[in-house]
């Protein structure tokens, strides 16, 4: 079977990292034929270089990298340097990217690129504020059919939210985006962190990452070191999760996630719940289920499966 061929849209961030050299050490299931960057975790200038560092760490500077929207839809940007350091990926030691980005913006590489594959083949993970897709949806409407799915961390429901009582960080930043890609009619797989949290990395897998020897593996067991110290607050434990990585998991191994589809929108009107995924769990709407929600995560092969993959890189 080929693989299946995606487009990581993504604002880098630690976790950014891992689920992207997840899916670069599994070319046998994925094949990653873009990447686009978006203003999240840490400025878009930012997210771009780190987006060129990681592919470059991974061995893949063929791998184009497309710089996109700088700021969400509506309100500005509000970013994470609080947790992912100044850089976005403090932690490494990861040298100034060789490879340059593409001077194509990656709104109109998306929409490019969806519009010249073959129908129902391309897959867009987003791991970040889902601006740039939106924004392609909104300038050329005929690639939401084309589309296969959309794969996303972002959102919440049981355990409410992390950048505020209701709303997950990805979707607190862009709501209007979230919005117009759960409302467009899209296949949509959302893991939201009520599935993150199950996915707690901790300081003895780090161990045994670094053990495998490659450079990969040991920057990316470095760059989760710095992460790690943000959530103190939260978890009892040193272990954290490894939210965007939850992604890749999916892709490869959608056996070992809790599902259900629901219906879920998200709020773009109220002051106090701006951001929220409502998930409809216990189908009380009667709306259409518009979104796959993963729930849960069975954190032994997920993390198996991604030392294996990680290890497997230069």
């Amino acid at each position: 079977m080929a693989p299946r061929k995606i487009i990581i849209d993504t604002d880098p961030g630690q976790d950014d990292a891992f689920a992207i050299l997840f899916a670069l050490g599994s070319p046998a299931e994925l094949d990653v034929v873009g990447i686009t960057t978006v203003g999240g975790n840490v400025p878009l200038a930012l997210t771009s270089k780190n987006a060129l560092r990681v592919v470059e760490l991974a061995g893949r500077p063929d791998v184009p990298v497309h710089a996109g929207c700088p700021a969400p839809m509506v309100r500005k940007l509000i970013t994470a340097e609080y947790v992912h350091g100044e850089t976005g990926l403090d932690g490494a030691d990861l040298p100034e990217p060789v490879t340059p980005l593409q001077s194509e913006h990656a709104v109109n590489y998306l929409v490019r690129t969806i519009m010249d594959a073959p129908e129902g083949e391309l897959t867009v993970c987003t791991l970040g504020p889902m601006t740039n897709l939106a924004m392609a949806m909104t300038m050329e409407p005929r690639i939401v059919p084309r589309l296969r799915e959309v794969v996303l961390m972002g959102g919440g429901f049981f355990q409410g939210g992390n950048a505020t009582p209701a709303a997950e960080f990805n979707i607190f930043v862009d709501p209007h985006a979230a919005h117009k890609v759960f409302d467009s009619g899209v296949p949509v797989t959302m893991a939201g962190i009520d599935c993150t949290y199950t996915a707690l990395m901790t300081p003895e897998w780090l161990d045994r990452l670094r053990a495998t020897g490659s450079r990969a593996a040991i920057e990316a067991a470095n760059l989760a070191d710095f992460y790690r110290q943000y959530g103190t607050h939260k978890f009892e434990t040193p272990a954290r999760p490894i939210h965007d990585a939850c992604v890749t998991g999916y892709l490869l191994a959608p056996q070992i996630y809790e599902q259900r589809q629901c219906a879920v929108t998200v709020d773009i009107v109220s002051p106090e719940t701006i951001g929220m995924t409502v998930v409809d769990w216990w189908h009380v709407t009667g709306r259409r289920k518009n979104c796959n929600v993963l729930r849960r995560i069975d954190p032994a092969p997920f993390f198996e499966l991604m030392l294996e993959r990680i290890s497997a890189l230069p």
